[in-house]
């Protein structure tokens, strides 16, 4: 008896995740569909997998017994895919954070094609972090805090995150010094590893800005706001380049008030590098991010 796939890649997704939510999310599910699936697996079964408490979701020690043979199953069909797939060559499936796919990447990628004409790019962008187990993606492109376990994590730059306005948005407020800027509206990523209560406390310690008048969820967002006048918006220099470069915008205090981070990387499983694809596509990226 085999129990159905989506069953036992919600048992594996919510064993692996610890949360419905999460792994309803990655399987893009909801979780009332998860709890249904392992309802069902459980039925089948005839044995509790998991313990659920006002605490979260723990394995039973059946549960934990069924997933090491789940979890090693699951992984030989994905290496099987990969390797079918793989079998067509010339593809590169690449997976990226939306706005350093739209700021960063879209601008550059003619060069990439014109360097390898036989390779047939496929790209795709969300914040949702790439499955490798599922075998859809080559590489991923990620934004956050590095805490990927059992991958190769790479930074692909170090990038200065400073404050950015339109020029004309400069002369009209008279900007001169950080205090300045709590008389203005500022713009904010709200997924940015540097937020503004951090600049203020490495440039303006004394101050704090009491609101953030506007807010979003991506970067490319908060420049566009910046470049309309809005704000003062505090992003990434490299994925402000050619905001920067047209003269829509510019640092406000120039290159020295800024906090240093690296916050994209480069995300694969070691196997995946193997592919002369994914080597090319590698060497080319890094080439490119140190022009940055």
């Amino acid at each position: 008896m085999i129990p159905p796939l989506s069953a036992l890649q919600a048992f594996e997704a919510v064993a692996r995740r610890r949360s419905f939510s999460l792994a309803a999310t990655e399987l893009h599910l909801t979780p009332s569909a998860i709890s249904h699936q392992l309802a069902k697996l459980e039925n089948l079964l005839g044995v509790r997998l998991f313990e659920r408490s006002s605490r979260g979701v723990d394995l039973t020690p059946a549960g934990h017994s069924y997933l090491q043979r789940v979890g090693n199953a699951l992984g030989a069909i994905s290496t099987a895919t990969d390797a079918l797939r793989h079998g067509v060559q010339d593809s590169l499936y690449l997976h990226c954070s939306p706005s350093f796919a739209s700021l960063w990447l879209m601008p550059r990628i003619a060069r990439f094609a014109q360097r390898n004409p036989g390779i047939s790019l496929v790209l795709s962008a969300s914040h949702v972090h790439s499955d490798f187990q599922l075998g859809l993606v080559d590489l991923d492109i990620r934004y956050g805090l590095p805490t990927w376990p059992h991958l190769e994590v790479e930074p692909i730059f170090s990038e200065k995150v400073l404050p950015l306005a339109s020029p004309e948005f400069i002369r009209r407020h008279a900007l001169h010094t950080p205090q300045d800027l709590l008389q203005v509206p500022l713009i904010q990523s709200m997924i940015n590893v540097a937020q503004w209560p951090e600049w203020f406390a490495r440039f303006e310690p004394a101050h704090r800005p009491e609101r953030i008048a506007l807010k979003f969820d991506r970067a490319m967002m908060s420049l566009d706001a910046a470049v309309q006048s809005l704000g003062v918006a505090l992003e990434s220099a490299c994925l402000g380049q050619a905001h920067i470069a047209s003269g829509r915008l510019q640092p406000v205090f120039g290159d020295e008030m800024s906090l240093e981070v690296q916050a994209h990387f480069l995300v694969y499983p070691a196997r995946h590098a193997a592919r002369p694809e994914v080597r090319m596509f590698l060497d080319w990226i890094r080439e490119e991010a140190r022009a940055c």
